[in-house]
């Protein structure tokens, strides 16, 4: 068969050969086009050596997300190759050509992958490349290689299943779901966010975002590769998740990777959209999207005002911001280096020290500190070692010129912070991008006046004269305190009563006689040691109200507890968890180290435990890894120690009636203490139990004569035990655990896998690989027998602590089928509750 030319008229000229050779032809030809449209649309994702798009096709991702392909942003006459959202107003990601855009009159340029495995941009003519990929490799040429735009908004290459190009590496203005912002710390390679120069204009700005090339944990905006914004540190290791309640979750990772530092962040739910974004004027804004809108709402920006950009207030001056402006100010201690210039509003100059440090010569020189500071840059790190360790660390060194002491790392241990020289980019009351820290810095001994806080930016001019005021005030100060001491001795310690510094009459009640003497501090102290009650400061939120991390003197890292006005828990509950946990004192239980009572404020002040509650590890996607089998039976066995003493071993028989994973907080060594006491319940020696119409506790974990007839006991405690002892075996929380198809709750499941003969199939799989089956199948067991319905047939705390530390072959207890067992069986009990989807601590109940 000889193959037809084309006539002048568009038909088939026949040059030999009979007709139905030629019919033949006509449908190979038929078939051919047939089969190039059939492979056009089934791979709209990919292209292959060979293929290409121009400027009337496009790539769609497989899942309809994204397109790539050429396109003229806003009224820009050149063209560019970009990927964008294909359903969201053609939101650009990514521009191939930024800096090689195609002239307005070359309308045939082509997109490619070429025979030596790279894409590549080329000019109408062919004959110019505009951009390309520029990788090599072996193999690269071969078959096996292709490239894909994914339905992340990543463009791949990929040779064989190995990527060896991503568009997510490259230079983009967009920071998207899974992209790594990234530095290598041993060569130096990394990758940054790049804004556009215009809304019109993809090609590179002025202003980049990244990691700090030096590795240290925190971010910089740079403007024309100059500092512009720095964030405050993060910490190192961290991977924080938030759960959605309508499903999903969304973490946020900074990690450390062999030499890379990254960032990453994204959402297991698809519909939600998220995006950070550095725009051409030099702000970070991370935008969310969560309908079919084609708006993007912000969320966060920075930076929005003059404290937050880079050393504004130059070297030892610190920036105060307000609502509507920002005022610079020498730290204490310091004067400007140029007064005509700052008088002026420039503060480039910066400070200079008022009297010259005294290193060498005996105590000359001492430490002023200063609370809810943004840490300046240029930072040090000496390792893990106490406070008093650090300071002594920065004193022996007279370069040292300040010291932080701050938990930077994944781990539970602090970290000893130095700078040394000029200290930059400091602010005061810094929230945005971080929280304020102690910074301790180093001044002569005579700049420190006499109950100083170290939050007074002003510049010190009658330091010798206010010593002497104070030397000679001395005498008169130590015969007040004597005094105060005897009263305070004489009218309130020897009754054991708590003393009040509030003169508030409507305090009066809260406290009386046989109550322990516990701190004191004022509201403004709290106020200041939380930011004003920061959000970027709160670990969490109970019945009783939020709880924040904060720093204070005396005790160094606390946990403050307030009481809310919209707290489900009332007055009487904070007096009681006061009154109890000061009696309570114990090395088991979370350490009540004060209080503040003032007006309508009631707060707890507590021992900070860094590794925070059970319930942030065990319910949590990827902290749950730090939960292996061998820390999770030593919080078991903790808790069951720790009830028991409250139930046998403690100078008060106290029944806590909320024991439950967001109440078990973990020290250092994942070691568990009992916290939230607002609902405890004292008893007498030969109590067993009581009743009330006030029932209260938290769905999942109340046991059916509790909810039923507002009876409770031991047994109640011992219920609630069994619950969170399933919960960690199983890593599941019952409360929002529902099998639809059986129609049974964790209780159930669990019931269900053991009287089947398959107790293995009930424990986390984080766990699965490495625990010791018997000792799993003996906690499940023990679970079980806790949440026995009837409170006769639950073993005692005691019991339950011989169970678990006898051998696990010992016989136990017969067991029976547990309550709140199924949703529709007639032997569970308030099945109202088993499929509650919110942990709700409950107040009021009236028992039926």
């Amino acid at each position: 068969m000889t193959m037809g030319a084309v006539s002048n008229n568009g038909g088939i000229r026949r040059r030999g050969g009979d007709t139905d050779t030629d019919m033949g032809w006509l449908c190979y030809v038929f078939l051919a086009f047939l089969c190039f449209f059939c492979n056009l649309g089934g791979s709209t994702d990919s292209l292959r050596r060979g293929e290409s798009i121009t400027p009337n096709r496009t790539l769609l991702s497989a899942g309809g997300n994204f397109a790539l392909g050429f396109f003229r942003p806003g009224n820009s006459s050149s063209s560019f190759l970009g990927i964008w959202y294909n359903s969201i107003n053609k939101t650009v990601i990514w521009v191939a050509n930024r800096e090689s855009p195609l002239p307005p009159q070359d309308s045939e340029a082509v997109f490619t992958l070429g025979y030596d495995g790279n894409l590549q941009i080329l000019d109408g003519g062919g004959r110019n490349i505009i951009w390309s990929t520029n990788i090599s490799g072996s193999g690269l040429a071969g078959n096996s290689t292709a490239a894909q735009l994914q339905d992340t908004g990543d463009l791949v290459v990929k040779q064989g299943e190995s990527i060896v190009w991503e568009s997510f590496d490259g230079d983009s203005d967009t920071l998207m779901q899974g992209m790594r912002l990234m530095v290598n710390k041993k060569t130096g390679k990394r990758n940054v966010i790049r804004c556009w120069s215009s809304s019109d204009d993809p090609r590179p700005g002025k202003f980049s975002w990244g990691i700090d090339p030096k590795g240290s944990p925190q971010f910089f905006i740079w403007k024309e590769d100059k500092p512009y914004f720095r964030s405050t540190m993060l910490q190192q290791g961290f991977t924080y998740s938030v759960y959605f309640p309508s499903g999903g979750y969304a973490y946020y990772s900074y990690a450390t990777q062999n030499d890379e530092v990254y960032y990453s962040y994204g959402y297991s739910n698809t519909s939600i959209q998220a995006r950070f974004l550095l725009t051409p004027e030099g702000r970070l804004q991370f935008l969310l999207r969560q309908n079919t809108s084609d708006e993007w709402p912000k969320l966060w920006e920075a930076p929005t005002t003059e404290c937050e950009l880079y050393a504004h207030c130059g070297s030892f001056g610190s920036c105060e911001r307000f609502d509507s402006h920002s005022v610079c100010g020498c730290l204490e201690g310091f004067k400007p280096r140029l007064q005509r210039d700052w008088d002026k509003g420039k503060y480039d100059a910066g400070c200079e020290r008022s009297i010259a440090l005294g290193c060498g010569e005996g105590e000359a020189d001492t430490f002023m500190r200063y609370a809810l500071m943004k840490w300046p840059d240029h930072s040090s790190s000496l390792g893990i070692m106490t406070f008093q360790e650090c300071e002594i660390e920065c004193s022996k060194n007279c370069s040292c010129t300040a010291f932080g002491y701050a938990n930077i790392t994944s781990n539970s241990a602090v970290d000893c912070i130095n700078w040394f020289g000029d200290l930059i980019d400091l602010a005061h009351n810094y929230s945005p991008g971080g929280f304020g820290q102690d910074l301790y810095v180093r001044v002569h001994s005579s700049e420190l006046s006499y109950g100083s806080s170290g939050n007074d930016h002003s510049s010190h001019k009658n330091k010798r004269h206010l010593v002497a005021i104070i030397v000679a005030s001395v005498s008169a100060f130590f015969l007040i305190t004597v005094l105060v001491y005897i009263l305070t001795w004489k009218f309130c310690g020897r009754k054991g009563w708590v003393c009040k510094k509030s003169t508030e009459s409507s305090d009066a009640p809260l406290l009386g006689k046989d109550d322990i003497e516990l701190l004191q501090l004022s509201f403004r102290r709290i106020i200041d040691a939380t930011n004003n009650f920061d959000e970027t400061n709160k670990l969490g939120e109970g019945g009783f109200g939020p709880v924040y991390k904060a720093f204070l003197s005396e005790f160094g890292m606390v946990a403050i507890k307030t009481l809310s006005k919209q707290s489900s828990q009332g007055l009487k509950e904070f007096v009681n968890e006061l009154k109890l946990i000061a009696k309570l004192q114990h090395t088991n239980l979370v350490r009540l180290l004060g209080c503040c009572i003032e007006g309508e404020e009631k707060i707890l002040i507590y021992e900070y435990l860094p590794n925070r509650s059970l319930d942030k590890f065990l319910f949590d996607a990827f902290q749950k890894e730090n939960l292996d089998w061998n820390t999770r039976f030593q919080i078991i066995e903790g808790v069951a120690q720790r009830i028991l003493y409250l139930h046998k071993y403690s100078r008060l028989k106290v029944i806590h009636r909320d024991l439950k994973a967001s109440n078990i907080l973990l020290d250092e060594a994942m070691k568990p203490k009992i916290s939230d006491f607002g609902m405890a319940r004292i008893f007498g020696i030969d109590q067993t139990q009581a009743k009330t119409n006030h029932v209260v506790g938290t769905y999942g974990y109340i046991p059916p004569e509790y909810v039923l007839y507002g009876q409770f006991s031991e047994k109640s405690d011992v219920y609630s035990f069994g619950v969170l002892l399933l919960e960690i075996v199983s890593g599941q929380k019952n409360s929002n655990f529902f099998q639809t198809q059986l129609s049974i709750t964790l209780l159930g499941w669990a019931w269900k896998n053991w009287k089947d003969g398959n107790p293995l199939e009930f424990i986390d799989i984080a766990i699965k690989e490495s625990c010791d089956s018997l000792k799993v199948i003996r906690c499940i067991e023990v679970g079980l027998l806790c949440v026995q319905a009837i409170p006769t047939d639950r073993p005692t705390m005691s019991d339950v602590v011989r169970m678990l530390s006898n051998d696990p072959t010992t016989p136990i207890p017969q067991l029976k089928e547990p309550a709140f067992l199924s949703s529709n069986s007639n032997s569970s009990v308030c099945t109202s509750h088993s499929n509650s989807k919110n942990e709700i601590t409950m107040s009021i109940l009236n028992p039926r």
